[in-house]
């Protein structure tokens, strides 16, 4: 029998959407960010990332979801952003995200999970700018002042 995937954390946006409530990690190493290409919906290479599970704080679902996408372990970890994303659906459907964004320190190698992603990498700024990034993380990236 299939493990029942745990239901994520949910509420109502500012705008009375449901909203399931997600974290993501900008890792970067060496002047490149590790980014994968994801298989599942939302399409595009993006950073780790992954919801907020009932029950769940932001933190661990941090280390969570970077130990399942990557196999690296989170050593340091500043919330850099907090925010209201909308028009960005989750393969559950769920139209907006109140989404955390991490800058993190880990340790390890990256390794792939074919579940997860069809590869896992490190991209300079100049590649960042030639992806089909994953809605959410053009976002961040622009916020930021990557691309």
């Amino acid at each position: 029998m299939p493990l029942k995937r745990p239901e994520p954390k949910s509420a109502t946006s500012s705008d009375g959407r449901p909203m399931h409530f997600s974290v993501g990690a900008l890792i970067s190493r060496n002047g490149k960010y590790l980014l994968i290409d994801r298989v599942n919906v939302p399409y595009g290479y993006a950073g780790l990332a992954g919801h907020v599970d009932e029950g769940e704080t932001p933190d661990s679902a941090l280390l969570r979801e970077v130990a399942e996408e990557s196999g690296l372990a989170v050593t340091s970890r500043t919330l850099l952003f907090e925010e209201e994303i909308r028009d960005n659906v989750c393969s559950r459907g769920i139209p907006v995200h109140y989404f955390y964004l991490y800058v993190c320190e880990t340790e390890g190698e990256p390794k792939l999970d074919p579940e997860e992603a069809h590869s896992i990498g490190w991209y300079s700024a100049a590649e960042l700018r030639t992806l089909p990034l994953e809605p959410v993380w053009e976002h961040w990236f622009k916020k930021i002042g990557v691309i």
